[in-house]
């Protein structure tokens, strides 16, 4: 009796054996299997400032969860105000400058307008009382040289006591007062010719104001390009100051703090690592003697290491096109002649139904469907 139970356990166990052989077989022929896959996220991002300095205050701490623009980190800004303040400072000082500039210029040029009028009008002037005095003296010399015909005659007629000498002597007075009256016409006339002559120097020095104005404008330009340039290095350090606060890219939660404050950090280092759980996917890395049958939109059952007792599904999302080993710092060197066959593995991403209890970095055993 014992040796027959003990037949049909055996045979139970054979039978058993077989099942299970069976099913292993025919679930691994249905199904490319692998448990070389992780959890990963499209969105996995090391923050910093883009500013270097003392970071004076850390707001979050690992695990924390976060908000898209809620703030993490802030570095002392108190050197980025001071500089501002004192371009602040420059940038009023320079306006001021250019304003003062440009009422010293508007004040030369309506000086110079005047005075070029005043000495146009002042030249005009003495240009018609000149021509007018000339002609008065032409006309004074004509009458001259009548008076002097007329005294010769007289002065012969007197000799030969044709006339009194009263009559000599009245004519002899008329030409010398015009001759005297000439004379001071002459001495006059020299007078204008020299105040033209002072007028025309003014109004040609009128041409160093023009210089005086020339320089001014060149001022002028090259403290507006001072102040354009105070300008944009003013934006630059209110955007510093800006960068001053580090705050979060996305939704996700605090995957790592990198240190604590008080730390002395420079531009670009990292401070936290941020992951976002909304893009979690499944990567596995399948031999390519397991892709066969492998497409995408297959379906996929998944068992995660870290959750016991729970299956998660999804689909095929892409295959690679590449081994993963093709883009391998050290590639393999056939040409020597030496090779030696290796199982190539290719990255297949999966898209998940569900993330619930997932977290990046945990592995994973895949179950693929095969068509």
């Amino acid at each position: 009796m014992s040796k027959r139970l003990g037949s049909f356990i055996i045979l139970g166990l054979i039978l058993l054996f077989t099942y299970m052989g069976y099913d292993y077989l025919h679930y691994r022929s249905k199904n490319a299997v692998s448990d070389a896959a992780f959890i990963k996220s499209d969105n996995i991002s090391m923050v910093g400032f883009k500013v270097g300095g003392k970071v004076i205050e850390m707001k979050k701490n690992e695990n924390e969860a976060v908000r898209k623009g809620e703030l993490l980190a802030l570095i002392d800004p108190v050197d980025f105000i001071t500089t501002k303040e004192k371009l602040i400072h420059s940038i009023k000082s320079l306006e001021k400058s250019i304003e003062a500039m440009r009422l010293k210029k508007i004040r030369l040029e309506k000086s110079l307008e005047l005075r070029r009028q005043i000495a146009g009008t002042d030249i005009e002037i003495l240009n018609k009382e000149k021509a007018s005095l000339r002609y008065t003296i032409e006309a004074a010399k004509t009458r001259l040289k009548k008076l002097d015909k007329d005294v010769e005659r007289f002065e012969k007629m007197l000799e030969q006591k044709l006339i009194a000498s009263t009559d000599y002597e009245s004519v002899k007075t008329n030409r010398d007062a015009l001759a005297d009256e000439i004379e001071a016409m002459e001495k006059k006339y020299e007078v204008l010719s020299a105040n033209r002559s002072k007028v025309q120097k003014a109004y040609q020095l009128s041409i160093v104001d023009i210089h005086r104005i020339k320089e001014i404008e060149k001022q002028i330009e090259a403290q507006v390009e001072q102040l354009k340039a105070q300008t944009k290095s003013l934006e630059a350090i209110e955007n510093k100051i800006g960068y001053t606060k580090l705050y979060a890219p996305f939704d996700g939660i605090v995957a790592k703090k990198l240190f604590d404050a008080p730390h002395v950090v420079e531009k670009g280092s990292p401070v936290y690592a941020i992951a976002d759980l909304k893009t979690l996917y499944c990567e596995v890395l399948l031999s390519e003697k397991k892709l066969h049958g492998v497409e995408p939109g297959n379906d996929v059952t998944i068992k995660v290491d870290a959750v016991k007792g729970k299956e998660y599904h999804g689909k095929v999302e892409s295959i690679a096109p590449t081994s993963a080993s093709t883009f391998s710092l050290v590639p393999r060197d056939i040409a020597s002649g030496e090779f030696t066959k290796l199982d190539q593995r290719f990255v297949v991403r999966i898209t998940l139904d569900t993330i619930e209890g997932l977290r990046a970095g945990m592995g994973a055993t895949v179950a693929i469907e095969r068509n």
